[in-house]
């Protein structure tokens, strides 16, 4: 990773509160995905994850110097949430507000048939939802291409555009989709699509805190628990390299998931035992 001189010390991803789509799928077959707005539970819900996150950034209220900044989807149901989420904090806490297409919804189409809709999200589920691509729509695939070209600018922001002091805590939020926080996850911490097909989904205003652990990386386990990982889809393997960033053992143990490529190859031990090979290198290159 990039050696920033002031990283902000957590990126939580939210989700947004329960929509009027969520409960009555029928709803996209008239409205466009985008006008779909938050149900008076999705309000409510919203709220309600204001001040659990502002809890989160302000360490339950024992740290007085913090900063957030937020980044929303420029669909109706995440400018809402955002709006109740923003009740939470105090103007001068807010540092900015960008509003950003590269983290909307996953493209399904245009209008949405739910019975046709039905039989495709049954197709996606069979082809694998990391690659399927909706008709007239996108693949997860895509999403996380322009997922990954919005994070190239989140950190042209942190390192030349966030004007904050850097003994205040910054707090990046950003209030997205599903899809879009967990390819957001997958892009961040190098995990593989296969390791993305056993992900949930986050509930409605679910959010993840990815915080700086000791070694200077960002965690999911600095404030969430083993079970609460698992139960969001993550392997042993995915909790343990969580650990590793950590607690900062990132340089000695996190090994990018070599078992999943390379467990039927010899180990080092191994290497060379047999003769069949010659060395062909001048000098020796450490490993």
């Amino acid at each position: 990773m990039i050696n920033h001189k002031f990283l902000p010390k957590r990126i939580i991803l939210v989700r947004h509160g329960e929509s009027a789509g969520n409960i009555d799928g029928s709803a996209y077959a008239t409205t466009p995905d985008y006008k779909i707005p938050l149900t008076p539970d999705g309000i409510q819900q919203a709220n309600l994850a204001g001040k659990q996150i502002r809890d989160v950034v302000s360490d339950s209220g024992r740290v007085g110097n913090w900063k957030a900044c937020f980044y929303v989807s420029p669909y109706e149901r995440t400018r809402s949430t955002l709006r109740e989420i923003g009740r939470s904090f105090p103007r001068k806490r807010v540092i900015g507000v960008k509003e950003e297409c590269r983290i909307r919804e996953q493209d399904f189409g245009n209008f949405q048939i739910t019975e046709r809709m039905k039989v495709i999200k049954e197709t996606r589920e069979k082809f694998g939802r990391f690659f399927y691509r909706f008709p007239e729509g996108e693949s997860a695939a895509d999403v996380f291409d322009r997922v990954s070209s919005f994070l190239e600018s989140l950190w042209r922001d942190i390192d030349t555009r966030l004007q904050y002091d850097p003994s205040d805590d910054l707090n990046i939020i950003i209030v997205s989709h599903g899809l879009a926080s967990r390819v957001f996850l997958m892009k961040w911490f190098k995990w593989t699509v296969e390791q993305f097909e056993h992900l949930n989904n986050l509930n409605n205003c679910e959010f993840r805190v990815m915080q700086l652990g000791d070694g200077g990386e960002y965690s999911l386990a600095v404030h969430h628990s083993d079970e609460e990982m698992q139960v969001w889809g993550l392997s042993q393997e995915m909790i343990n390299d969580q650990k590793c960033r950590a607690n900062g053992a990132l340089t000695e143990k996190c090994e990018w998931y070599l078992d999943g490529f390379f467990d039927h190859l010899a180990t080092d031990s191994d290497d060379g035992d047999d003769g069949e090979f010659e060395d062909c290198s001048t000098e020796k290159i450490d490993s």
